[in-house]
């Protein structure tokens, strides 16, 4: 099976909300996802997936901010929910893909 090129540039295009994950591909046991980040999330951790913005391990309670848009890679466990152990408006528990 060959696999297919995904253009991230133009992924991100398909997209305009914050804080909402898509998903562009899979490896092994994980998803792609793309995100876009813009002001404040929410507190949360992970209990059980390390995260890495500079280095965030499992467990630690973070709250990503970006003053500006920023768009962002993210390869996580399928299982990784976007607000870790909260649960809110912000939840996404079913992704889109692109």
């Amino acid at each position: 099976m060959t696999p297919r090129k995904v253009n991230l540039a133009q992924k991100f295009e398909e997209f305009r909300e914050h804080w909402s994950p898509k998903i562009a591909g899979e490896v092994n046991d994980s998803y792609v996802k793309l995100v876009k980040f813009q002001g404040e999330f929410v507190w949360h951790k992970h209990e059980n997936e390390d995260e890495m913005f500079l280095v965030v391990p499992k467990g630690v309670e973070h709250c990503p901010f970006a003053p500006e848009e920023a768009q962002v890679l993210l390869f996580e466990p399928k299982t990784t929910l976007n607000t870790g152990d909260v649960v809110n408006e912000r939840t996404r528990e079913k992704l889109d893909r692109i």
